[in-house]
């Protein structure tokens, strides 16, 4: 009606669901390798500080608690995605 663009997009087929699920996976594990990164890197930075190595080590199992909070929002974030791409 020249407002408005219509696109008629057909179901998913099971071959390219379980294809968007496999990409999806791909990109959370992107996401997880990017999270160790930062870690590494803090960590790093970490040890190149002139503190403590009690505060050195409390720094670094602080880095490593927000490391392990963002991989399991990455894998939740992941399980609901699967769920959706799968569901008919």
């Amino acid at each position: 009606n020249g407002d408005l663009i219509m696109i008629n997009v057909p179901p998913l087929t099971e071959e390219r669901r379980k294809g968007l699920a496999k990409q999806a996976k791909a990109e959370a594990e992107h996401a997880k390798v990017g999270v160790r990164n930062a870690r590494k890197d803090a960590n790093n930075e970490i040890k190149k500080t002139d503190v403590s190595d009690d505060m050195k080590k409390n720094s670094e199992e602080d880095v490593q608690t927000l490391t392990n909070t963002f991989v399991k929002k990455i894998d939740d974030i992941l399980s609901v995605k699967e769920k959706e791409i799968m569901t008919v």
